[in-house]
């Protein structure tokens, strides 16, 4: 029998699981942090405040986005656990009507029925259960959900692109602060669309222009509350 040739590739799909969450930490880090300093300003507070404002933003949001990705993955992972078990029921009980599920699976995505049969009972001889995972419910290692892995990485990835414009906030000129914190923020943005688009394997310059728009409108939209605020109080 020929040897079969192997060579080591590396897919982005591989770094689905976390790339969501760090890309969702951050990019929430930023614009919200930035955002309430920006309105704060607006509203001509000095810099004390606006220092313990971000503060108190960076932890409220990181713990935020820790319990709310936790609960979200947590969900999705219950989901699939559901799932998973009446799959391994069906493979006790009815392990025939299994195999034809398979089979017509394979069928579909253009396997002759002979083949498509050979496969399925090739596939069920070995781990059953993950393969019936894997091509009848969409499950696989790359995408199951990890609850305690989306938490961690979106409080560590928020609290990093919250420090950024707070570490503005705490040494930009107080005359200059609106403008500052403003344009640091769209750059950081800017950046972290690079980042993510290219851990994920695709053109930066989308997901570039979607952070920075989307932040840009937060940004003036706190502003203007600020503002207007502010001049009543």
């Amino acid at each position: 029998m020929a040897r079969l040739k192997t060579h080591l590739e590396r897919h982005a799909v591989a770094r689905v699981g976390w790339l969501r969450a760090a890309v969702l930490g951050a990019n929430d880090g930023i614009v919200s942090t930035a955002s309430l300093i920006v309105g704060v300003a607006a509203a001509e507070t000095a810099r004390g405040g606006l220092v313990l404002t971000g503060l108190a933003g960076l932890v409220a949001g990181a713990m935020s986005m820790a319990a709310g990705e936790y609960v979200s993955v947590s969900s999705q992972a219950d989901s699939e656990a559901a799932d998973l078990a009446k799959e391994r029921l069906e493979l006790a009980t009815a392990p025939e009507q299994e195999l034809d599920e398979m089979t017509a699976i394979y069928v579909a995505r253009g396997l002759t029925p002979d083949l498509a049969r050979q496969v399925a009972e090739q596939f069920n001889a070995g781990d059953a259960l993950a393969a019936h995972a894997r091509d009848e419910l969409g499950i696989s290692t790359h995408t199951q959900a990890r609850p305690v892995q989306a938490a961690l990485t979106s409080a560590l990835t928020f609290s990093v692109g919250a420090a950024l414009p707070l570490a503005v906030a705490a040494t930009a000129p107080m005359a200059h602060m609106i403008p500052a914190i403003s344009a640091a923020a769209l750059a950081f943005l800017a950046l972290l669309g690079w980042v993510g688009a290219r851990l994920g394997g695709a053109s930066p310059w989308k997901p570039m222009l979607r952070v920075t728009f989307w932040g840009a409108l937060a940004l003036a939209a706190t502003a203007l509350i600020g503002k207007a605020f502010g001049a009543v109080v």
